[in-house]
């Protein structure tokens, strides 16, 4: 489970500072959902995890602007995208668009309710979530996976909130139609 904005806002507080405790809870926090969201844009797991890396680097460099930084969970992703477009753009492949983007589901942290669903429905939800259209299914991470918000995932991936709202509710829709197939009857 992702900290809240003020926890965030502490971490970049106490790293501006030189707080290499907070800067490590930091990357802990962050550094594979970013690799993920990197992942999603280069399709290759290696670049990312070096555009996950190069942002954190980036964030120690320039840890005294971090102040000036109003959501750093915004900023993190914001900068993994821009990273990783640059790679892209460093590759000669310039061409990118949200529906492009491969994205895979991970299973989080065991949670009660996660423990209440059979291996098997689980099985049937992730294939679910990896058969949406890939717009919606790197929507629908960002917000169930990776716990951001509405107006974050907007401003991250420069759409409007009215577009995260009409994709989410077409990924849930699909995903429920998907499950009813193997839901007993009442």
């Amino acid at each position: 489970m992702q900290p809240d904005h003020a926890t965030i806002q502490m971490l970049a507080g106490r790293i501006a500072t030189g707080d290499e405790n907070a800067y490590r809870q930091l990357f802990r926090l962050f550094y594979k959902p970013l690799c993920q969201f990197a992942s999603s844009i280069v399709k290759s797991s290696e670049p990312a995890e070096e555009i996950a890396s190069d942002v954190f680097v980036n964030i120690w460099k320039n840890r005294e602007r971090l102040l000036q930084v109003g959501n750093l969970k915004i900023y993190l992703y914001v900068s993994t995208r821009n990273t990783a477009l640059n790679y892209l753009n460093k590759q000669q492949l310039q061409h990118f668009s949200l529906d492009e983007l491969s994205v895979e589901l991970t299973v989080a942290d065991n949670t009660p309710e996660q423990l209440m669903i059979s291996g098997e429905m689980a099985r049937k939800m992730a294939e679910a979530v990896n058969n949406l259209p890939p717009r919606c299914k790197i929507i629908y991470k960002l917000i169930r996976e990776d716990g951001l918000k509405y107006k974050e995932v907007a401003s991250i991936l420069e759409i409007s909130v009215n577009t995260i709202d009409v994709q989410m509710a077409i990924a849930c829709k699909k995903i429920s139609e998907s499950l009813r197939l193997y839901l007993p009857k009442r």
